[in-house]
């Protein structure tokens, strides 16, 4: 077995073409130095930089030093990780492993003609979180690779390659590792591993752009129809604002599909999105169209996410595969918006089609969208946030107790239950069906009391440094005012769906669902940013209907 570092130059294509089963490495989380890298390969571990107590120390050529520097440096992480368990392994098992660095781009003598198993990867650089190329050959190795951490074709993470060669010897791999197999998929596609690249790079760079750019060119328009029409057209003006940033999700994920060019997407987030929000308005009334437009955007991302397609993972709102997190289902940033789009927008649902039924009725109903939403984002085999299992249950059963008017100690009890059934619930299928998910590995696969400990030490420092990120900490601020805006003039807002029992359910357990999210999740500003600009369109679209209800027959 051969472990072989390739020059920096190294291609998907030049792997291929010396016969290596190809794919894309995620180098770490986010960007970090080589040797981060390399330790990482080591220990089929890893967490972010900023959760270690001190920075990586520099290899100056005493490798004792230096390693002990790095054992030293890995207790502090509040995670089981041990540099160079990959060698300590093999050495328990008796089994040796020759790691070389090929200097010039010839593949030509790899690999060996036994078969034996070749692990080829382009040296990383430190300059970005570009994934690496990565080749394997050997026994069973003759398509695109894949692995369980990213359930997607032609991309597989540094924490996969100590487990791999494990599994290769037969040998356990160690609960401290991770990391899963690495295993190859189909028939060799090169030019959808480059594809795929060339996707996962651009996707931080282009939320900006895309994203905020044209939320703000869309909020510059409203405010000059507003100002131009004296005020005669602002709520015509906030509809159509408000269903174009709830359609924004749908059309992002339709982008992810196309591949286009940053402005291809940027065109398309523009003009498509208030041209749904248009065709909705000019087909339903009210909050029907609210309610549709919610409707629309869950159910595509829904559908994406059991059938096991990359599309959500490339969608500007994905997991933001080149962090280097997580690769399937549905990040915080999808989590903190569906979470209002589920909830809330039920109650919009209930508001137009269903005004008059019976509040023990329209309390079920939030009851089981709420739970079947939760399954379907928080299940192994359909995604992987577990955060979803908390959130959107939470919503859901503060909304379903309001309509119905339960007290406050009842919805305590029901708010801490509804979630932990529903984790358990997940955790019996994953088990049953063999996921192997998210939630199964971080959680119910923990050595004991500790690393569940570890676990929640980890999130609660990611989400505390979160809100010191430069670009959420800028919004901070407008997130406060807002908040303390709303508490001020909370008798307005009450009296906005003071007719409408269903949305003022729906828009309380959104409220929740996004304060809980914001708790529970380690990416807490990200949370408590998107979820608050949703739950603002929410609450703007009440105020241009004033508690007027038209039902929709």
């Amino acid at each position: 077995m051969r472990l072989v570092v390739l020059p920096p130059g190294t291609t998907v294509a030049a792997l291929a073409g010396a016969g290596f089963s190809p794919g894309l490495m995620s180098a770490g989380l986010g960007t970090v130095p080589p040797e981060q890298t390399f330790l990482d390969i080591t220990q089929g571990n890893r967490v972010f930089d900023s959760l270690y107590d001190e920075d990586l120390p520099a290899y100056e050529g005493n490798r004792a030093a230096w390693w002990r520097s790095a054992r030293e440096r890995a207790e502090s992480a509040p995670a089981d990780i041990v540099p160079g368990l990959l060698s300590a392994s093999l050495k328990r098992a008796g089994v040796p492993a020759r790691l070389f660095e090929l200097r010039r781009a010839d593949l030509r003598r790899l690999p060996p003609s036994d078969g034996d198993l070749v692990i080829a990867i382009a040296r990383p650089t430190g300059q970005s979180d570009a994934p690496l190329p990565i080749g394997i050959s050997g026994h069973g190795y003759d398509g695109n690779l894949t692995s369980d951490s990213t359930r997607i074709d032609g991309y597989v993470l540094s924490t996969d390659i100590a487990p791999t060669i494990l599994d290769h010897f037969g040998i356990p791999v160690p609960s401290e590792m991770s990391g899963q197999a690495i295993r190859s998929e189909g028939s060799i596609d090169v030019a959808a591993i480059e594809s795929l690249g060339t996707r996962m790079e651009v996707i931080s760079s282009r939320r900006g752009p895309v994203i905020g750019l044209n939320i703000v060119l869309w909020l510059l328009a409203l405010a000059l129809v507003a100002l131009l029409s004296r005020g005669h057209l602002a709520r015509q003006a906030v509809r159509l604002t408000g269903l174009a940033i709830v359609y924004l999700p749908l059309v992002l994920l339709l982008g992810s599909a196309l591949e286009t060019g940053e402005t291809a997407e940027r065109l398309l987030v523009l003009l498509l999105c208030p041209a749904l929000a248009a065709l909705t308005l000019l087909l339903l009334r009210g909050y029907g169209a609210l309610a549709v437009a919610s409707g629309l955007t869950v159910l595509a991302y829904a559908i994406d996410v059991v059938a096991g397609s990359p599309l959500t993972s490339l969608s500007l709102l994905g997991p933001n595969p080149g962090l280097g997190v997580r690769f399937y289902g549905i990040g915080n940033e999808l989590e903190a918006l569906l979470a209002v789009l589920v909830v809330a927008g039920t109650g919009a649902g209930l508001a137009a089609f269903g005004p008059r039924a019976p509040r023990r009725a329209s309390a079920w109903v939030f009851v089981g969208i709420g739970l079947i939403a939760a399954f379907l984002f928080a299940a192994g085999r359909f995604g992987a946030d577990v955060g979803a299992a908390i959130v959107f249950p939470v919503g859901a059963i503060v909304a379903a107790m309001t309509v119905a008017g339960h007290g406050k100690r009842s919805l305590l009890l029901a708010v801490v239950a509804a979630p932990v059934a529903v984790l358990a619930l997940l955790a019996l299928v994953d088990l049953l069906s063999g996921a192997n998910a998210h939630l199964t590995r971080s959680v119910l696969d923990a050595g004991g009391l500790g690393d569940l400990a570890d676990v929640a030490q980890r999130r609660l420092q990611l989400s505390a440094h979160s809100f010191a990120r430069p670009v959420l900490l800028a919004f901070l601020p407008v997130v406060a005012a807002l908040a303390a805006l709303a508490w001020l003039r909370r008798d307005r807002l009450r009296a906005w769906v003071a007719d409408v029992p269903a949305m003022r359910a729906g828009l309380t357990g959104a409220l929740a669902a996004t304060a809980i999210g914001t708790l529970a999740n380690d990416s807490g500003a990200l949370l408590l940013e998107i979820g608050a600009a949703y739950l603002l369109v929410f609450f703007s679209f009440a105020w241009t209907e004033g508690g007027r209800v038209e039902p929709v027959s």
